[in-house]
């Protein structure tokens, strides 16, 4: 028998023993907080992917977790790994890219976004508007069993990003957006201190459940590497109620005060028109932290209650405001300090900033905050792409800066571009007077500017990969990669790699790479895993996460399980092909 195996073999075993140890250290005697070890052979989607099996033949809804083991739900098995498809789409026609050899490597990085941290117990979320819309994708968004280990997965997913970075160590890592799911001071919190490697405490209120229930059990989390630094984007998430609605400019003048609320929250039907907020058609229930599947209790029509069902208040609910958000990522032990928000941007909620990875590569990264305004006026889903006229003239005078520096750029931020721009579209660039730039000239400002590499964002819960080819067949230089990461609540539940290499033809390949947390059998990561494939067969999202292109993009290709690796190749200005060659 192969050695390497048998010597695998054994530190699973191994690690299954700590496993027990640590779940059950506390009934033992032990007063120290429960640590979730992840397994050890820690892989890539380049070395093998998460395939789920398709969808049961009894259906069942989304809530009913009891008996996803009954119908079979929530399975998945290991596929063959996903090669690197290389992309010549920015390459002038003549260029086959058969000869490309690396032969530095500028950057390694990673990125992960959509988190979305959620405390379940609070009274004011949307889990009964999904059982109106069982079909709706964005329902996995609003309720899943997911929801339950939010803080779980992001623990294991920083662990597996600490094992890669022994293997191949990683300059920088930075978050799409999204951390939290509606705004809310807890989450954010859960966040940063999972980041930070702290004991974390994920029930809020009475605690239900804090003693028994493994999914509100307090742990300590890992925290990412110290050595390892991280960046934060803001999203949607971060600052509006669900990610949809601004707390302060809604219909609803109690919107604020109901993150607070002893009692559940009661509205009308928000995914069929945002406007509906201001009725109060059904109560929209809390999962009930005493059960061990998190049931969902004070939900329904109003009319079917006594009396307005109850909550235990928890101060630590409250809804931050932007700045208020912002100046949380400086209580943290990691660094940078601000996690690349500057403290006077951040008293006035501007959370647009720039950074330069390593001091003898040039290359900067831009992080854009393109999320709505609280005060556009808008009265649908605040999705949108959209920068006033502070973040257009800052995003403009930074591409300036960087192309006088001779240095290569990348944008990351939450929203992405060019995915979706039919009108009305909430994933699209906002179609508005208020927007301080059009689509069309946002995209004619990133192509004047040969040294923009690649757009990377989130937002969309997908890991699609497009390109920007230049509209001038003579300056090939002047188109740029669009890249965005999955989720990491629902499926594939996936983080991205970034090396960036230059070539000795003077080009430079991009090589991304999704990557799996690894979870151990037994572990809440690992049950987040069978639930997020679980929500994926019910609510019929698998399609959607490996096909999905509405706008039929030639550039964008089918997503095997979810997942997409590419080498993408860019074609560099003459000036910068000059400047790399000398510095390397």
């Amino acid at each position: 028998m192969n050695p390497l195996y048998l010597y695998k073999q054994l530190r699973l075993v191994l690690l299954s023993g700590l496993l027990i140890f640590f779940l059950w250290g506390c009934s033992a005697g032990n007063s120290d907080p429960i640590v979730y070890p992840i397994a050890a052979d820690v892989q890539t989607t380049a070395q093998r992917t998460i395939v789920p099996y398709p969808p049961p033949a009894t259906a069942i809804d989304l809530w009913e977790i009891s008996k996803y083991d009954e119908y079979g739900y929530g399975k998945w098995t290991y596929g063959p790994g996903l090669p690197h498809d290389r992309r010549l789409d920015l390459m002038p026609n003549a260029y086959n890219g058969n000869d490309v050899v690396k032969k530095t490597k500028l950057l390694n990085f990673f990125t992960f976004t959509d988190i979305h941290i959620t405390d379940k117990e609070s009274p004011n979320q949307l889990i009964y508007i999904q059982s109106l819309h069982p079909k709706l994708p964005v329902g996995a968004s609003i309720y899943s069993g997911v929801m339950l280990y939010t803080t779980h997965v992001l623990d294991a997913a920083m662990q597996t990003v600490n094992a890669l970075h022994q293997q191949n160590p990683l300059d920088f890592g930075i978050s799409l957006g999204d951390a939290c799911n509606s705004a809310q001071y807890n989450e954010v919190r859960w966040f940063i201190d999972v980041m930070d490697g702290k004991v974390i405490t994920p029930s809020s209120g009475a605690h239900l459940g804090a003693d028994t229930i493994d999914y509100q059990k307090p742990y300590k989390a890992a925290g990412l590497d110290k050595s390892i630094p991280w960046y934060k984007t803001l999203g949607n998430h971060d600052i509006f109620w669900m990610g949809s609605i601004p707390v302060d400019y809604s219909l609803r003048k109690d919107l604020r005060q109901s993150y607070l609320s002893d009692e559940v929250f009661a509205t009308g039907d928000v995914l069929s028109d945002p406007r509906n907020i201001n009725r109060r058609d059904y109560y929209v229930g809390v999962l009930d932290g005493s059960t061990p599947y998190g049931d969902i209790k004070y939900a329904g029509p109003v009319e079917n209650f006594n009396s307005p069902p109850k909550v235990t208040a928890d101060p630590d609910r409250r809804a931050l405001l932007r700045n208020e958000w912002m100046q949380e990522f400086f209580e943290t032990s990691s660094l940078p300090a601000g996690h690349g928000f500057n403290m006077d941007d951040a008293k006035d909620g501007f959370a647009c900033y720039s950074f330069i990875p390593k001091s003898n590569v040039p290359l900067k990264v831009i992080v854009l905050d393109n999320s709505q305004n609280e005060d556009s006026g808008s009265v649908d889903i605040h999705g949108h792409g959209f920068l006033d006229s502070k973040r257009w003239d800052w995003l403009k005078k930074e591409l300036a800066e960087g192309s006088a520096a001779g240095q290569l750029m990348i944008i990351a931020a939450h929203v992405p571009i060019g995915v979706d721009e039919t009108p009305n579209s909430p994933m699209g660039w906002w179609v508005n007077p208020q927007n301080a730039v059009t689509y069309p000239d946002l995209i004619a400002e990133l192509q004047s500017h040969p040294n923009l590499i690649m757009w990377m964002s989130g937002h969309r819960h997908l890991n699609t990969v497009k390109a920007f080819v230049s509209s001038d067949a003579t300056r090939p230089e002047n188109g740029f990669w669009h890249v965005e990461t999955s989720s990491l609540r629902d499926f594939p539940q996936q983080f991205r790699t970034f090396e960036i290499h230059l070539n000795k033809d003077a080009t430079i390949s991009i090589v991304t790479t999704n990557v799996d947390p690894a979870v151990l059998d037994g572990t809440p990561a690992a049950m987040s895993r069978k639930y997020a494939v679980a929500t994926a067969q019910i609510v019929g999202t698998l399609d959607h996460v490996t096909k999905w292109n509405p706008t039929n993009d030639p550039t964008v290709k089918p997503m095997p399980t979810g997942s997409y690796n590419a080498e993408l190749l860019v074609p560099l200005s003459p000036a910068m092909q000059e400047k790399l060659k000398n510095l390397f």
